[in-house]
Order: structure tokens, then sequence, then C-alpha cells
């Protein structure tokens, strides 16, 4: 393949795939080439010039360079192409070999170069000053290394380039305001570097542009409008910097814009009435984590082609009054955190219009303040929803009987609203669910049965409401559970001894603040990974099982306000862990065990109203008085200190 029709592949092919599908083109030109090729090379500036970016790799784990010697013509060295016809170097092929060192000032001698792509090493220094005689280069690929300084200014002195990637590197300063002479660029990738000062607007200038991701970096200042006048950008990313003032009303007319990304900046004003008539083409509208004002639009409906829709964190005006109904493709709508709920009785009338969304994954409407009644029709969204999150409102009445519907759930959070009713058995549908959280609500009846449906369950939330009855002991099916907290309701009964069996409980287990009866059962010993436990403000009896000094990783222990007895015991020696402690207003009785004083992380001790007896150890946690509680017991002997 000549060089021309390789240049008219780089105008017609999709920017995306361009640069790797040009090298792949260079390669099998070159191969051609390499196999008429006599041993050795008849252009020595070429040959020395490869050797001296030989010498500068410090690490070949993969040996690519070791065919780079005089046994072979440079035309057949692994990672070098060639032209057919001048046989001179037109692509440097390294990427993702594990190399090390810095690139070689000598690169700038390999006039004939198109294609650069060192992309996914650990090439470290500066790009050498002299890439910027490469007049014929094409694309320059430095991505995903740990190079650093600033990027030349001289790399506008490469004409040519259609692609320019130097993301995922350490590079500081201003970007080069010369940058915008490359008219023929098509892509420019500098994310994730630590890139300062504002967007040039000079900018304006690359009409070729297509894609222009600039995220995760330190940039500031407004976008400059003369972004607008980019009539060919198709994808935009500014998220993750320090951007602030208006959004440019210009950039809201680049009819060819698929995805716009904005978020996590300071960005101000609010959204033209216009926008989802003026970007027929959006994809993605990411604006989420700044200080946006005014109405959401309603012509965001005629965006048809809209897949990710993300305002979440802003503050504009309260109401949603998007028909959602002709969003096809719609797959995420995060509106969480943005002022949007009047708590008007009307205030989810959107949601029925997203049962049409069919591709939708992900829903985030949260912390609103929204209110009204939970629309039956939530249960009739997509089967396809991962992530239905509603929590932080005033949402009142019942969870749908038919929340079961939506098979694919993996998140169910309502925390935080007015619901009432009972948790629907239905709920036992939904076999991948892996949270379920409703706490803070006015749910009553009982906990269903068929909650122990849910085998992948890691955390479930049912604290602070109007549960009754006993705890489920098909709980114990769920073996992945991680934390689970069913605080602060009127539950009774004894604890199944299966939710003592599920040693998967690593964050936290909270019965608190219960009418829970009988005994601790002694497989608490199962709990090794627990990290919290509470079982305070219950109705417990008994003694404290031995088996509970099997939970080596326990840190926080709140036992109190039961009426456990014995002795405290000694089989908690071995869990050094402990931070806090309290075990106050319980019938304990015997010492206070010196071994207590022996932890070091121990920060907070409460034994008091409890029947304990003899003297106070001294040592570790003893030596703060402000620590250690023993108030209100039988005998006690209190030696050198004074405590409450």
């Amino acid at each position: 393949m000549g060089l021309r029709i390789l240049q008219s592949f780089v105008c017609s092919v999709p920017m995306l795939w361009c640069l790797s599908m040009l090298l792949l083109l260079l390669y099998t030109a070159s191969q051609r080439t390499a196999l008429a090729a006599t041993r050795l090379g008849e252009n020595e500036t070429d040959h020395f010039a490869l050797l001296s970016i030989k010498a500068q790799i410090t690490h070949d784990p993969m040996l690519i360079t070791s065919s780079w010697n005089d046994s072979l013509h440079f035309c057949q060295w692994k990672g070098v192409l060639c032209g057919r016809r001048h046989r001179r170097v037109i692509g440097l092929n390294l990427q993702s070999y594990n190399l090390a060192g810095s690139i070689s000032p000598a690169i700038g001698n390999l006039s004939f170069l198109r294609i650069v792509s060192l992309m996914n090493n650990s090439f470290q220094g500066e790009i050498p000053h002299e890439m910027g005689r490469l007049f014929r280069l094409r694309g320059l690929d430095l991505g995903i290394n740990l190079l650093e300084g600033k990027i030349p200014v001289n790399l506008s002195h490469c004409s040519n380039v259609r692609f320019l990637d130097l993301r995922q590197n350490k590079f500081i300063g201003n970007l080069p305001k010369e940058l915008g002479a490359l008219s023929q660029l098509v892509l420019l990738n500098i994310v994730s570097n630590n890139l300062t000062g504002v967007i040039p607007a000079s900018f304006g200038n690359l009409s070729s542009l297509e894609f222009l991701s600039a995220r995760e970096n330190k940039l500031e200042g407004n976008i400059p409008g003369s972004i607008g006048s980019l009539k060919s950008l198709i994808i935009l990313r500014l998220s993750k910097n320090e951007l602030s003032g208006m959004i440019p009303l210009s950039i809201y007319n680049l009819s060819s814009l698929t995805s716009f990304w904005a978020s996590f900046n300071q960005f101000q004003g609010s959204l033209p009435q216009t926008l989802g008539l003026t970007l027929p083409k959006i994809r993605n509208l990411v604006f989420s984590k700044n200080q946006l004002s005014g109405s959401i639009p309603r012509s965001i409906a005629n965006a048809s082609r809209l897949e990710i829709l993300d305002l979440q964190h802003n503050k504009f005006s309260p109401g949603v009054a998007v028909d959602f109904g002709n969003l096809k493709n719609l797959s995420k709508l995060f509106l969480s955190t943005s002022g949007l709920g009047t708590g008007d009785v009307n205030d989810l009338n959107f949601i029925s219009t997203l049962v049409n969304c069919s591709e939708l994954v992900e829903l985030y409407i949260g912390n609103n303040g929204f209110g009204g009644v939970l629309p039956n029709s939530i249960a009739n969204l997509s089967t396809q929803l991962q992530h239905l999150i509603v929590g932080g409102n005033q949402i009142s009445g019942n969870i749908p009987a038919d929340i079961g519907n939506l098979v694919s759930l993996n998140t169910l959070h309502m925390i935080n609203n007015k619901l009432t009713g009972s948790i629907p058995a239905s709920i036992g549908k939904l076999h991948k669910l892996q949270l379920v959280a409703f706490s803070r609500n006015k749910l009553s009846g009982e906990i269903p049965l068929s909650i122990g449906n849910l085998t992948l369950l890691t955390k479930l939330w049912l604290g602070e409401n109007i549960l009754q009855g006993n705890i489920p002991s098909s709980l114990g099916n769920c073996k992945g559970l991680l934390l689970l907290n069913l605080r602060t309701n009127n539950l009774t009964g004894s604890i199944p001894r299966e939710v003592f069996g599920l040693s998967s409980l690593s964050i936290s287990l909270d019965l608190s603040q219960n009418s829970l009866s009988g005994p601790l059962p002694l497989e608490v010993g199962n709990l090794r990974n627990l990290g919290i436990l509470n079982i305070s403000h219950n109705k417990l009896s008994g003694e404290i099982p031995s088996s509970l000094g099997n939970c080596i990783s326990l840190q926080y222990l709140y036992l109190h306000n039961n009426s456990l007895g014995g002795a405290f015991p000694q089989s908690l020696e071995s869990l050094r862990a402990f931070e806090d402690i309290d075990l106050a207003h319980n019938n304990l009785s015997g010492v206070i065990p010196k071994f207590l004083g022996s932890f070091r992380v121990l920060r907070n001790l409460n034994l008091s109203f409890n029947d304990l007896e003899g003297e106070v150890p001294v040592h570790g946690v003893f030596k703060n008085a402000s620590a250690v509680s023993v108030s209100r017991n039988t005998c006690i002997q209190v030696a050198k200190m004074s405590f409450g």
C-alpha cells in the first residue's frame, strides 16, 4: 500500500481507530519492504538514530530490541516500519512492551517518520525538542508513560500531525498556544496529567479536530468561546479540572457533538432551553459536580440518541418537566443532589415517562427533597435496571408490590424517606440484589422470609423503621453478607443462630434498640471477620459466651443496656483490635480483667452499672480517667485515680 493511499485512509476512517489501523497498514507495507531488503541499510542516518534510541532504553524485559543489531537490516528490526519506496523508517511501534528509559533526541533524525507509538510503557524524562523536526509526522502516541516536563512548543512544527496522544503522564505547565496551528489535527488527548493554566483560545483554529480530551488536569478559567468554532468536534471531555464561568453558548451549537463531559468543575449559569434541539447527535451529556442553575431544559426530550444524562450535584431550580419517553437509548439518568424537589405531590410524575426507556440501567434521583407518593410505575421500569437510588427525599406511600419485576436490580436504595407499609414479599425475586437500603422510613410489618432468597446480598439496611416480629432465620442463606443493620425497630424473639453463622459479616452487625431476648448464641464465635458488633438496648440475658473470643477482628463491641450476667470472659484477652467496649447497664460480676490494660488501641471502656468488684487496673486505657467509666458497680476499689 503506497503512502498516498495511507494518507487518504487517515481522513476517511473514524478517528478512534485510525492510529492503530494505520500502524497495522504501515506494518504490512514494511513487511514487503523488509523481505526485499539487503542485510545492511541504505540509510545510515536512520540506522544510527535507531541505535541511539535503543541505547536509552534501560529496561527491555521482552527483548524487543534484541534484534536491533547488524545481523539484520534495520527495516527488519522489531517495531520498525519502513516505507516501500525509499526504505526509510516511517513508523516506530514499541507500544505495550514494558520498556523503560528515556526518548533519545536522535528520534528527530528519523525524518521520514509518519507514526510513533511508545504507548503503555515506562518512559521517563521530557519529550525531546528534536521531535519538532518530524515534519512528515501523522501520529504521535506517548500515552500511559512516566514522561514529565512541559509539552514542547515546537511540536506545532509537525504541521501534518493528525493524532497527538499524551494521556496519563506527568506533564506540567500550560498548554502551548502554538498547538492551535495544527490545522490537520483530528485527535488531541492530554488526559491525566498535571497541566495548568487556561485552554488556549487558539485551539479554536483546530478546524479538523474531532476528539478533544483534557480531563483530570488542573486547567482553570473559562472555556474559550472559540471552541464553539470546531464544527467537526464529536467528543469533548473536560471533566475533573478547575474550570469555571459559563459554558459558551457556541458549544451547544456544535451539531456534530456526541459526547460532552464537563463534570467536577466550577461551571455556573444555566443550560440553554434549546439544548436538545441544537445537539441532535448527543449521546453523553455529563455536567455533574458543578454549580449550574436554572431549570433542566424540556428540549432534552428531543435528544433521541441520548444514552447518559448526568446532572447530579448542581443547583437547579425545583421541578423536572422533561418527558423522557422518546429517549429509547437512555441507559443512565443521574439527577441526585440537585435541588429538584418541591415537596409537591407531583414531583415524581416524570418517573412514568421513563417506562418507555427500555435500555435504562441506572436511575439516581436521591437527595433532592422530592415529595409525593412513590409511583407504582417504578415497578414497570426497564427489566435491565441495575441501580435504583431514590433515598434522601420526602417520598411517601408504599414500596410497590411488584418491585420484584425489576429482575436485574443490583442496588435498591430508598433510605431516609417517609415510606410506609410492609416490605413486599416480591423482593425475594430480585436474585441479583447486592445492596438493599430501606433505613430511616416508617416501614412496618415483618421482614419477609423471601429476603433469604437474596443470596448475593452484601449489605442490608433496614434500621430505624417500625418493623416487628422475629428476625427471619432465612437471612442465613445470604452467605456473602458483609453488613446487616436492623437497629431501632420493634423486633422481638431470640436472635437466629443462622445469623451468627454468617462468617462473611465483616463490616457491621447492628441489631441494637429492639426488644430481642434470650442468650447471645455460642455461634457468635463464627464472626471472625466482624469489625463492629452492636446488640445494645435489647433484652438479652445469660452470660457473654467465651466463643466471642474467636472474633479476632472485632474493634467495637456494644452490648450495653441488656441483662447479661456472669464474669467478663477471659477469652477476650486475645482480641487485640478493640478500640471501644461498652458493656454498661448489665449484671456482670467478678473483677475487671487486668488484660484490658494491655489493649494498646483501646480508647474507650464503659463498664458502669454492673456488679463488678475488686480493684481497677492502672495500666493502658485505665491511665486516662476520661476514657474509662466504672461507676455504679458493687464494690470497686479505685487506685491512684478517680473514675466517673
